[in-house]
């Protein structure tokens, strides 16, 4: 197991937490706390959402972080124009490949899908962007559809495929054999995006790792829709206890960051792991747009 890239999500989907709604001002905290940790990506937020997104990923962009950051966007050239706008030249395109996905909520065919995919990439790449492809709700997709889709991300030039578990359904196992087998059938670079329904999040993460994936979804804490996304500093402890693989992620900050999301997230009464997982008594911490 090597130590993956972590790509931050809290800004995006952590604020699809219930009750969960960050102002621009901590926003632009959160995000310059990522920074100051060593996070390598932040997905600051959706362009497409409106003008009040779009200020606070403005700003974001503008800090001069050390890390990357980027947006969210759906396969459409409206979405690039918007994130465009912000300054942002890394995004990230994210579209339905399931069947129950692709007819009840897209209302699409899988080849409305591929060949919207290779148009806005081209889009993306021809004004100077770096693209990142999403396969949502690739948990419940038919493999053969999910590695053309993937084929074809690599064949534009995108630099990873992000493997979304939408609606929290796999196990360490699941996870493990799935992206071993995908990994063997392409070439394109996999990021893992986990939910917690069954507290697997971070038992999954690991068996992603463990699959080769070099990048994995994280926020701060597991913040996000339904039971939560992977939490950052769980993953950090595990595989530096457990593997003994250095993330060199500064864990002082880690801790600051922790109690600042809990805060503006109005979580801070509750208690979770994170904090003793980074070496601290625990502080209480705990989107498709088709």
């Amino acid at each position: 197991m090597r130590a993956p890239l972590f790509i931050d999500v809290t800004l995006r989907d952590g604020e699809q937490a219930p009750g969960v709604a960050f102002s621009t001002r901590e926003k632009i905290l959160i995000a310059r706390l990522l920074d100051r940790a060593g996070v390598y990506q932040i997905e600051a937020g959706i362009p497409a959402m409106g003008e009040v997104e779009q200020e606070a990923i403005r700003r974001i962009a503008a800090l001069g972080l050390r890390s990357r950051v980027s947006t969210w966007n759906r396969i459409l050239p409206e979405d690039i124009r918007a994130s465009l706008a912000c300054g942002v030249r890394d995004v990230h395109l994210s579209a339905p490949v399931s069947e129950i996905h692709l007819r009840y909520k897209l209302g699409r065919s899988r080849g409305w899908v591929l060949a919207q995919l290779r148009k806005v990439i081209a889009y993306a790449l021809a004004h100077g962007c770096r693209v990142t492809v999403g396969a949502e709700d690739a948990s419940r997709a038919e493999e053969a559809f999910l590695v053309e889709f993937a084929l074809l991300a690599q064949e534009m030039g995108a630099e990873r495929l992000r493997y979304c578990d939408t609606v929290g359904i796999l196990d360490p196992f699941a996870t493990l054999e799935r992206l071993s087998r995908l990994q063997e059938k392409v070439a394109i670079p996999l990021e893992f995006h986990g939910h917690n329904d069954f507290g697997l999040a971070t038992a999954n993460a690991l068996a992603a790792v463990r699959a080769g994936c070099g990048y994995v979804n994280v926020t701060v804490g597991g913040l996000g829709e339904r039971a939560g996304n992977v939490p950052l500093e769980e993953v950090v402890a595990a595989l530096e206890h457990l593997y003994g693989i250095p993330i060199g992620l500064d864990r002082r900050r880690l801790s600051i960051l922790s109690r600042t999301v809990a805060r503006a997230a109005g979580r801070d009464g509750k208690k979770v792991l994170s904090g003793a997982a980074i070496g601290n008594r625990p502080r209480g911490l705990k989107t498709s747009a088709f």
